[in-house]
């Protein structure tokens, strides 16, 4: 049965390791449903987080094989129960009516939005949240008019002391 699962790993910070990450998934038939990375503070370390729709089996099997990539320093399944998954969502709304410049004023509040830009016919909003959260702002907003989104993969971190460990603390 597949389910998803939240994979987050450390690598050498390097050119052609995300294309190897992302290669070995692709030969191994996965889809995935949103990848993050990012340097840690030492700068030749990155951080990614992928989630993927996996069966426990072929995800074991793959992360063997990351564990195994001469670029990968440690992997890790993250708990779902016991993880923080956040994404940004950066909207352009169409706002040429007055009504829809109210109503999408309200929707960004009641998601706890920013907003980052208030134009003559447009508002950029910038929100963040659970996957799941980010979707339900979508809908909603959808009826107003979305002129461009942009939004980043999924991040996440698990909770309590149990980390991916680098030699010395991040």
């Amino acid at each position: 049965m597949s389910q998803k699962s939240i994979i987050a790993f450390l690598v050498e910070n390097k050119p052609g390791v995300l294309f190897n990450v992302a290669n070995l998934f692709r030969r191994r038939g996965f889809n995935i449903h949103t990848i993050s990375t990012g340097t840690l503070m030492e700068g030749d370390v990155t951080r990614m987080t992928i989630i993927v729709d996996s069966d426990p089996k072929a995800l074991n099997q793959i992360l063997e094989q990351l564990d195994k990539m001469v670029d990968v320093i440690e992997v890790k399944r993250l708990d779902p129960l016991r993880t923080v998954i956040r994404e940004l969502l950066l909207v352009k709304l169409s706002t040429d009516d007055p009504m829809a410049r109210e109503e999408a004023l309200n929707v960004i509040k009641e998601y706890h939005g920013l907003i980052q830009d208030i134009g003559p016919d447009t508002i950029i909003a910038e929100v963040t949240g659970e996957p799941e959260n980010i979707d339900g702002f979508l809908e909603q907003v959808k009826s107003i008019g979305i002129v461009e989104m942009s939004r980043t993969g999924a991040t996440a971190l698990e909770k309590g002391r149990l980390t991916l460990e680098l030699n010395e603390k991040w």
